[in-house]
């Protein structure tokens, strides 16, 4: 006798949220659409109003899923036995590489001498949401290009396809290529971001004096993207640290002698491949003066942080957004959890948090487009980006873990997109430089250009007539930076009061006032708490909430 009334079915799905699909991720982001230029290019609006859709399809973010789930694999040999250290990818990781290539990605920067990196930031904002680990090579790509127009002809191949709007995933040599892919190779064992004490030697091919072909040896113990179609390196010649461009073919078309020793099991960043790679007589191309590699290397670097600012922001736009849906549709003790006062109280201080990393990447970027026809912004650039850099990824992880929560157990499984972002959130901070090398490199900056802390002055000053705090604030921290050069173990604190005093005049710029007065209350009047949903005053919750993520 069957007593059961529908065979089966053991219960019933409840007070479950619906699939969070079928939006658009720049239409609904009212802090990043009004961190752009009032001016920006239709054309540039209307990729990001593509890309947004992308990142909120069913279909995109399957395939997000699936690049994940199917990490690259290393092939080192044929069945013969020849080596061929190739890398293989899952079909949705060259379908997100070709969404973001064919968007121009890797060269809106370049290609649109208006607002181009503000817009590009913006795309790589968007595209992070989706998946982070395809933005790893974009973002190097993009970065290479500076270089290789200060030392590559017009015409070299290197220079004109790394810009072009397609993706070619053929393993061949980059002259058969519609386009190209840009990669780095510079940690060593000994060295970490110290890359002064690499041993990699680079030794002159020819007894010109002009030659710039070379042969390499050594081991690096991060190259990231390993099928890229070139990488930017650092060795060491007879002049000291060196810049060279390696190719992954030879000018005859064979397979340059590039040798992949194994792919890097990473916390995060699954879909993306970081190998260690051994050069053996490798063939290289020379990249300005011997014993100048680092000055030659350094504006790729500074524009790979500007993504590694950029990255986590959107990450936590992300987050942000999947807990406002869950709370928006799940029921706890007779009240959606949105209507709870302490849930309220933690997506309110989340959203906060996420508009004024918006603002603040967003903001650095703009710089670096104001840069090339003003010497202020250019300063202006190269602090802010230490700044962004540093603060955005200290609140990345302790963010999305936050926002996981808001799930309960349902945010902890593999099949919600929290995981994968909470083992991603701290690639960008330990990439190019970790918060220690980072205070460093500000230190330096300062030292070397004084005046980029007037520059820095002048972008914050408007906002501290605005609350007593906020001056000082300002005061205290001008009294640490003076003390910086005998005491850097003070570094961390200065350039956290940076970040806040950069964050609460783009906020008062850009967000209403609600957020303004509620930001410098939480971060600067009230005594530091290092947990979200401490917000003494939530009156104002359901107008952030819904500026955050309407509907």
């Amino acid at each position: 006798m069957n007593i059961f009334h529908e065979p089966w079915a053991t219960h019933k799905v409840t007070n479950q949220p619906p699939s969070l699909i079928g939006y658009n991720a720049f239409s609904r982001d009212a802090a990043l659409q009004a961190s752009l230029p009032a001016d920006l290019a239709s054309v540039l609006r209307d990729k990001l109003q593509d890309l947004g859709g992308a990142v909120g399809d069913e279909q995109w973010i399957d395939r997000g899923f699936k690049a994940n789930e199917n990490p690259p694999v290393l092939n080192g040999f044929d069945r013969f036995g020849h080596r061929i250290d190739e890398v293989d990818f899952h079909p949705a990781y060259h379908q997100l590489m070709q969404l973001g290539m064919g968007l121009g990605i890797h060269s809106t920067a370049w290609t649109h001498p208006v607002h181009g990196h503000v817009a590009r930031a913006a795309m790589q904002f968007l595209l992070t949401q989706l998946e982070p680990g395809v933005c790893c090579p974009l973002a190097m790509t993009n970065a290479a290009h500076p270089v290789l127009m200060q030392f590559l002809s017009s015409d070299d191949i290197f220079r004109t396809r790394s810009i072009v709007d397609e993706y070619d995933q053929r393993f061949m040599p980059a002259s058969a290529k519609r386009s190209i892919t840009i990669g780095m190779a510079m940690t060593e064992k000994q060295g970490g971001s110290d890359v002064r004490v690499n041993s990699t030697e680079a030794r002159r091919l020819s007894e010109r004096a002009d030659s710039v072909e070379y042969c390499l040896r050594g081991h690096k113990w991060f190259c990231s993207a390993p099928m890229s179609d070139g990488f930017l390196t650092l060795a060491q010649a007879s002049g000291g640290i060196t810049c060279f461009l390696v190719p992954r073919f030879c000018e005859d078309g064979t397979r340059n002698r590039i040798f992949i020793q194994r792919l890097k099991n990473k916390l995060g960043n699954r879909s993306n491949a970081s190998a260690e790679i051994e050069y053996l007589d490798t063939w290289a191309r020379r990249l300005g003066e011997e014993g100048e590699g680092v000055t030659a290397i350094i504006e790729m670097v500074q524009n790979t942080r500007l993504d590694a600012a950029v990255a986590p922001a959107g990450m936590m736009r992300q987050a942000l957004v999947q807990a406002i849906h869950h709370a928006r549709h799940r029921k706890a003790f007779g009240k959606l959890l949105i209507e709870q006062p302490l849930m309220r109280n933690v997506l309110t201080d989340l959203a906060l948090e996420s508009e004024a990393a918006t603002l603040l990447a967003m903001r650095i970027a703009k710089a670096v487009d104001d840069a090339m026809m003003n010497s202020a912004e250019k300063a202006f650039a190269r602090l802010a980006t230490i700044i962004g850099k540093f603060w955005i990824n200290k609140l990345a992880p302790q963010f999305i873990y936050e926002a996981m929560e808001c799930h309960g157990g349902g945010g902890y499984i593999e099949e919600s997109m929290l995981p994968r972002l909470y083992r991603e959130a701290p690639v960008n901070s330990i990439w190019e430089g970790s918060g220690n090398v980072i205070c460093l490199d500000l230190l330096r900056v300062i030292q070397r250009a004084p005046h980029c802390l007037e520059t820095f002055n002048g972008v914050v000053k408007p906002v501290l007539g605005e609350k007593p705090v906020l001056r000082q604030r300002f005061d205290r921290l001008q009294q640490s930076l003076a003390r910086c050069q005998q005491e850097p173990a003070l570094l961390r604190c200065c350039v956290e009061n940076m970040a806040l005093l950069l964050q609460c005049s783009l906020l008062r710029e850009f967000a209403p006032e609600s957020m303004f007065d509620l930001f410098v209350d939480s971060r600067l009047e009230q005594p530091g708490s290092r947990c979200y949903g401490t917000l003494a005053d939530i009156r104002s919750a359901g107008e952030i909430l819904d500026r955050a993520w309407a509907g």
